[in-house]
């Protein structure tokens, strides 16, 4: 007979019972539980359900879109196809980024380390890839586009439904302080895949590279292409490329696979890389670009990009970025419509110089530009100069630019003509545009409105411009628009949202680059 009885069992049973609901036992709840809890709106199933859908989704219109190849020799149409390849191609990787992510959130290739951060901004690069493809199309005849729409629309609706599952609260963790590439015991945080010596890339000269680029020989290579092609995939340390000063006619595009590159010049107008692809030409706005960059962590420092078609040629791109935490550090990027195409992720810019005429600071990146140049050129007759046309088009992004500590004036080729060429801070591309002005020079060839419609009233109740504390001629706000959408901040908490440590959670990871920056509103 056993030595129980059944009072003692039924005891034993009910203390198990209390155990089991007890706090010891709830911390045992799986890691996908908590996740729903804490970044989550909904249970880490049914994300990453939502997520595996996506990525099917994308195959299958990928698998589409790949059996046109060249389509009938046209040119134009043929560039859309390898454009939308690509970008689809982009948005499985930042799903499959944010599925990893969200299931092992102390995997350590999850970059800031900042959860929420990289979800909303994986998330976001992915729903604006399918409306680049599509705006490819543009100037085609062709019925693919209209076979290709159900599906990518169909991406673009699960993407935006996942972003909407993803907790938008801000975290508060970095303070505004002003960092100079020295360590904070308090803020300063660094990606696994980052090396702890990384810091001082960007504030020595005696950087020693993996590769040089020489266009006269001297080097070991005489392309830039060739250094790109020969540096490390996925590397978690940096590989730097030096490139000597020269003239380089090349059109360089560093792949999503080439993590960690940096590159370093003889500073701007000495280190020159130039195209002059353009839509004109047949080339696509995204396309077109001289320089494009879409590998994780990229570097670039002295160097010069800029894209020769001139005015006429219409859009002309002459640095692309969709780097996730990429920075330009004392670059000048050089055009007139189109310049800058800051298409994803997030990306920092500092003392760079960046001159054109129409929208020549666009997409949908969340950027942040400090001590910089913002130099407005002459364009056609009869053309209005817009600085920033930012496309976000769903208010669960993360997206925006921030202006800070710039300079804000005319180019010598517009000096006498400032009074008769309209130039504007920006206008809205898409319907939740978001751009902020903030503690910069802003001279008179600016228009006393500030900014410009996009199309009559469209756009300017949801889009989001604001000011704060500019000085200069055309600062004024008294004749500033009067949309809805417009804001002027009158106190330092408004303004703070947008600042490097708020707004790309810049303390978390430019201290691993050594880039000088200000993380708040105090220099």
């Amino acid at each position: 007979m056993s030595r129980f009885s059944l009072p003692s069992l039924l005891l034993s049973l009910f203390v198990v019972l209390i155990l089991v609901s007890t706090p010891c036992a709830a911390s045992s709840r799986t890691r996908s539980e908590y996740l729903r809890n804490e970044f989550l709106k909904v249970p880490i199933s049914e994300f990453v359900g939502s997520l595996k859908t996506a990525i099917d989704i994308i195959q299958d219109v990928t698998s589409t879109i790949s059996n046109f190849g060249n389509f009938f020799g046209d040119f134009r149409l043929s560039n859309a196809i390898t454009d939308c390849l690509d970008l689809l191609d982009f948005s499985a990787d930042e799903l499959s980024w944010t599925m990893s992510a969200s299931q092992n959130p102390k995997g350590k290739n999850n970059s800031t380390g900042d959860l929420n951060s990289d979800l909303r901004t994986w998330l976001s690069a992915a729903l604006v890839n399918q409306d680049t493809c599509i705006d490819g199309f543009e100037g085609t005849s062709s019925i693919l586009k209209s076979l290709a729409a159900g599906g990518l629309n169909q991406i673009t609706s699960l993407v935006q439904e996942l972003l909407s599952k993803v907790d938008s609260k801000r975290n508060s963790k970095t303070n505004g302080v002003a960092f100079t590439g020295s360590k904070s015991a308090k803020n300063d945080k660094f990606p696994s895949w980052i090396k702890h010596e990384d810091r001082k890339l960007l504030v020595i000269n005696g950087v020693t590279p993996d590769a040089i680029v020489a266009a006269d020989g001297t080097g070991n290579f005489t392309k830039i292409m060739d250094a790109v092609s020969a540096a490390p995939d996925y590397s978690m340390r940096r590989y730097v490329i030096y490139i000597k000063n020269g003239l380089y006619t090349e059109y360089v595009e560093i792949k999503k696979k080439k993590w960690n590159l940096m590159m370093v010049g003889d500073g701007m107008g000495a280190t020159v890389i130039s195209g002059n692809r353009n839509f004109i030409d047949g080339w696509t706005t995204f396309r077109s670009a001289t320089f494009a960059v879409s590998g994780r962590g990229f570097i670039a420092r002295d160097i010069t990009f800029e894209n020769t078609a001139g005015a006429a040629k219409h859009q002309a791109v002459a640095l692309r970025s969709d780097s996730d935490l990429s920075v330009f550090f004392r670059c000048e990027v050089r055009g007139h419509q189109d310049t800058l195409y800051t298409h994803t992720m997030r990306q920092f810019y500092r003392e760079c110089r960046i001159s054109g005429t129409v929208d020549f600071i666009f997409g949908d990146a969340t950027a942040v530009f400090q001590d910089c140049q913002i130099l407005a050129k002459k364009g056609l007759p009869s053309q209005k100069n817009t600085i920033t046309a930012h496309g976000r088009k769903d208010p669960n992004q993360p997206t925006g630019y921030s202006i800070q500590f710039c300079n804000i004036t005319a180019d010598i080729d517009l000096l006498p003509y400032a009074n008769s060429t309209y130039t504007y801070l920006g206008r809205p591309w898409k319907n939740f545009s978001r751009t902020v002005f903030m503690q910069s020079y802003i001279s008179n060839a600016i228009r006393p409105e500030g900014w410009l419609e996009w199309n009559g009233d469209q756009y300017l109740d949801t889009l989001y411009y604001g000011e704060y504390s500019n000085y200069g001629p055309g600062s004024g706000l008294t004749n500033r628009v009067r949309w809805p959408g417009y804001h002027i901040f009158n106190t330092s908490y408004q303004a703070n949202n947008f600042t490097v440590a708020q707004f790309i959670e810049g303390n978390l990871w430019l201290p691993s680059t050594g880039v000088r920056y200000t993380a708040g509103l105090d220099v």
